[in-house]
């Protein structure tokens, strides 16, 4: 107990923290959560994995360094069905200190000692079900996708099953197509893949695969929805370009096409995407 409860504490004491980038690659399967922490660690650190941050508590050595981690969806605030650490690389110890549990605020705690001089590359997987269908749901007020009222509910009311919908579990939709994006006009990006990952709070992470494999991320609130069509209101990656993302979806969890104009008052960015 007195280890679970340091442990719960170790987000408060971090040396180091980021925000783990968005799975842009399509090989996990359908319905499955995965997270995979890289890491090099000169000497001795605890790892905590709370939703899309890792944050890192050093024991000794120099911080150590984020060298690729990725997920296709945060790790959940609730209870986990079957989850599952992994380690893949490693050149000396490694172990899984606490599970996510309702009592560290459902927190995977990783400890790496790495004793061989220098930096050593770490590299841990974590994964888990998506249950219960993963997404918004259809409830008796006629919200969720398909539903027919719209919505622009608070994400609080939603968390806490207020009016309009509400969200079950983390979703991923996936879409393979084309599409491009350009600023004022000119400077176009060819776009391919995209991935659009919603949480319980309705915040939305949309990821489209670029040229040369350079990603073009959008982050927001998804604000309405009706017969399978999304509306969210979406930040560029820089916080700078601000406007509403339409998005047009399946029930088998496709995503049809996507258009974006985004503007600070002063740029404007548009996205088009369709699938193949």
């Amino acid at each position: 107990m007195a280890l679970l409860t340091l442990c719960a504490a170790l987000p408060a004491l971090a040396d180091t923290q980021f925000r783990i980038r968005r799975m842009t690659r399509n090989d996990v399967p359908p319905g499955k959560g995965q997270c995979d922490i890289r890491l090099q660690v000169d000497n001795e650190v605890d790892v905590s994995v709370h939703g899309d941050m890792v944050m890192i508590r050093t024991l000794s050595g120099r911080d150590p360094r984020d060298d690729g981690s990725e997920c296709n969806a945060p790790l959940p605030d609730r209870n986990i069905e079957g989850f599952n650490f992994q380690v893949i690389d490693s050149r000396n110890e490694i172990r899984l200190v606490a599970e996510p549990s309702r009592r560290n605020d459902f927190t995977a705690i990783v400890h790496i000692r790495d004793s061989a001089g220098g930096e050593g590359r770490y590299h841990f997987r974590l994964s888990w079900m998506m249950t219960g269908g993963g997404g918004p749901s259809d409830d008796r007020r006629g919200g969720g996708i398909g539903g027919s009222r719209g919505f622009g509910v608070p994400p609080e009311e939603r968390r806490g099953g207020g009016p309009g919908f509400s969200w079950n579990n983390t979703i991923d939709y996936r879409g393979q197509g084309h599409g491009s994006s350009s600023l004022n006009s000119v400077g176009e990006q060819r776009l391919s893949d995209v991935s659009v990952n919603i949480d319980r709070g309705g915040r939305i992470l949309v990821s489209f695969r670029g040229e040369r494999g350079r990603p073009l991320s959008f982050t927001g609130t998804v604000i309405a929805s009706e017969g399978g069509r999304l509306k969210a209101d979406v930040v560029s990656e820089d916080r700078r370009l601000h406007g509403p993302m339409y998005i047009s979806v399946d029930g088998r969890q496709n995503v049809n096409s996507i258009t974006l104009e985004a503007t600070d008052g002063r740029d404007r960015l548009r996205v088009n995407w369709d699938r193949k």
